[in-house]
């Protein structure tokens, strides 16, 4: 059986509103009905992007939405994902965005800072586990069983505890063992030492020199490696958008948009709009997170953790 398999469950998917595909084109069409078929959902309608908007103000209900984009569709593709972004703020449906690595840039753009799953250049396992993610939001367990393989069953799991683990890694990055949770401390004018770009690339460097003797799974949290990038490129003052924080993070794609997501709602990054290019968002380091990891620095002098 494929990775999507369901077994015998007591809950009939048959009884939930429908799910709506939107594609931006027959071959993203079909990689958008494979986990929506496989875990039991009945499909109320298969739409191209420029139609999407309109069907998507007409339906009565749908348990879910997933939009499948394999090219750019301009500015029906951006009107969609804003559409979207606000109906999912406002409860209408849950819903899945799964796109090709060259649309990051505008989809993030588009979403904002919406509840919209967003994965990248996803394989069946994060297919799935995406799925997982936004039907567990919406209440509604999602059962998958039948795993064609240990490794996938693997992969699935890691997806799908992943949200939950973003946010206690978070917490132990602020707080000791027992403490209580407590805000980064309000800099004081002028109390960061001088920093140079290149000691903060040397940091970078020597972390990625790990790969070299370690598997990549055991330094999986790429919390610190997207910290660092913010740090350096405010140095030179050189500007990150979304795709470069993504590529930073040496980690999957859908991995470090959950993250950014994350650090964005804990105040440590903030999302600057581009004032020259309405589909693209730039990252930057927040003022109490700058002076934070400057002052770092200069505590632990030339013996840099890395």
């Amino acid at each position: 059986m494929d990775a999507y398999s369901t077994g015998a469950t007591d809950f009939n998917y048959s009884e939930l509103p429908p799910m709506l595909l939107v594609a931006s084109s027959d071959a993203a069409l079909g990689r958008a009905e494979r986990p929506a078929l496989a875990a039991g959902f009945r499909i109320g309608g298969r739409i191209p992007v420029d139609l999407a908007g309109q069907r998507i103000e007409q339906q009565v209900s749908a348990a879910a939405l997933w939009i499948e984009l394999d090219r750019d569709t301009g500015e029906s593709m951006d009107k969609l994902l804003s559409q979207v972004s606000r109906d999912v703020a406002d409860g209408r449906y849950v819903a899945v965005v799964s796109a090709t690595a060259e649309l990051l840039d505008p989809i993030a753009a588009s979403l904002g800072t919406s509840e919209v799953e967003l994965i990248i250049e996803a394989d069946d396992a994060e297919r799935a586990a995406a799925l997982a993610i936004v039907t567990a939001k919406a209440e509604m367990p999602l059962r998958v069983s039948d795993v064609a393989s240990d490794n996938n069953a693997e992969r699935l799991r890691q997806l799908s505890e992943e949200v939950s683990r973003i946010a206690s890694t978070l917490a132990r990055l602020s707080t000791g063992p027992g403490s209580p949770i407590r805000a980064v401390e309000q800099p004081v004018a002028g109390d960061a030492p001088p920093l140079s770009a290149d000691t903060v690339r040397s940091v970078i460097r020597a972390r990625r020199l790990r790969a070299r003797y370690f598997r990549d799974e055991l330094f999986a949290d790429p919390a610190w490696d997207m910290l660092l990038d913010l740090l350096q490129a405010e140095i030179a003052q050189l500007r990150v958008p979304v795709s470069s924080l993504c590529i930073a993070a040496a980690v999957p794609a859908t991995t470090a948009l959950r993250w950014l997501k994350t650090m964005v709602s804990e105040g440590l990054f903030v999302r600057r709009a581009d004032p020259h290019d309405g589909r693209r968002v730039f990252v930057e380091l927040a003022p109490e997170a700058s002076q934070a990891l400057r002052r770092y620095f200069a505590e632990v002098g030339q013996a840099v953790a890395i």
